[in-house]
């Protein structure tokens, strides 16, 4: 009988990290998932604990599992945060990406890796394109990533998802209106919404493609390759308000703050994907309805 291939999967426990869990844990695969809490029960899972700034933990981690899979979903991605404690978004993101990539250079060396970092777009040769501190530790990232893939002949791969959404607990602007809805359906809250620019256009992706997507970088990803994963369209807060309220009851008042009425330019799908096979399967409409059917569920 053939033993299972093992798959390791960070940050297990946030919003796409238990998403990736019910993905891959249908598939045949030894799971071991790393997480600060775990919040949902799966047998087929193993759950365990490791903080990635420690270098010694993830290599003891790693000559444990000896993981022929990893997505690497852990970090720090509060902009907030970076610039309260610019340091820790360093260790989180950066150096824990490097203490992951050596540890497995060592004791995993033919690992498949992907490593999911962020949709922002910095020129690391141009100091006035980081605004924060995150984005310097992310761009870190994609560098570590690439040079461990090219100098050592490792499979490691970069994902930047657009903004992701769908059900499960977000700190995302649809999971925001959508909690907003529920909690006025309850009468628990006055029927208006904030926006500060209702003509403000983002590529929303659900995040049950997203990690589809990463599936596919597992396969058949090139190494060293930084891959755009999104939906290849572009949508205003006004048009999801829009949606939202034709599965409400509630006749819920839209308060602008800062009226604007440029928008952002419409991406397309990167052929790089496409070639792949990977395309995207939810419309905005069906994810917006898991998310409010979730919040409904949820906030019982």
């Amino acid at each position: 009988m053939n033993k299972k291939e093992k798959l390791l999967i960070t940050g297990a426990s946030g919003f796409t990290g238990y998403h990736a869990c019910q993905h891959f844990s249908k598939l045949d695969f030894d799971i071991t998932a790393i997480a600060h809490k775990n919040d949902f029960y799966d047998e087929r899972i193993n759950w365990r604990k490791c903080d990635f700034s420690d270098k010694e933990a993830v290599k003891a981690l790693i000559k444990k599992i000896k993981p022929d899979y990893v997505l690497h979903l852990a970090g720090q991605n509060a902009v907030s945060c970076s610039w309260e404690d610019p340091i820790r978004s360093l260790e989180v993101n950066s150096m824990a990406t490097a203490y992951l990539l050596e540890a497995l250079r060592l004791e995993s060396p033919t690992c498949k890796t992907v490593i999911v970092g962020s949709a922002l777009q910095f020129d690391p040769t141009s100091i006035s394109t980081f605004n924060h501190p995150y984005g310097l530790s992310k761009t870190m990232q994609f560098i570590i990533s690439q040079f461990w893939a090219n100098l050592y002949n490792m499979h490691i791969v970069v994902a930047k998802p657009s903004n992701l959404i769908g059900p499960g607990f977000s700190k995302g602007v649809c999971s925001i209106f959508a909690q907003k809805i529920v909690q006025m359906e309850k009468k628990k809250e006055e029927k208006k919404i904030e926006v500060s620019n209702l003509n403000n256009r983002i590529d929303f992706l659900d995040v049950r493609d997203a990690v589809r997507a990463y599936d596919f970088l597992f396969l058949k990803g090139k190494s060293g390759k930084v891959y755009e994963v999104s939906s290849g369209k572009s949508h205003s807060l006004g048009q999801v308000l829009k949606i939202f309220r034709e599965m409400t009851a509630i006749n819920f008042h839209i308060e602008v703050l800062q009226e604007n009425h440029l928008s952002n330019h419409i991406n397309t799908i990167p052929l790089s994907l496409i070639e792949l096979g990977w395309e995207p399967t939810y419309s905005i409409e069906s994810t917006l309805k898991d998310v409010l059917h979730f919040y409904r569920k949820s906030m019982d």
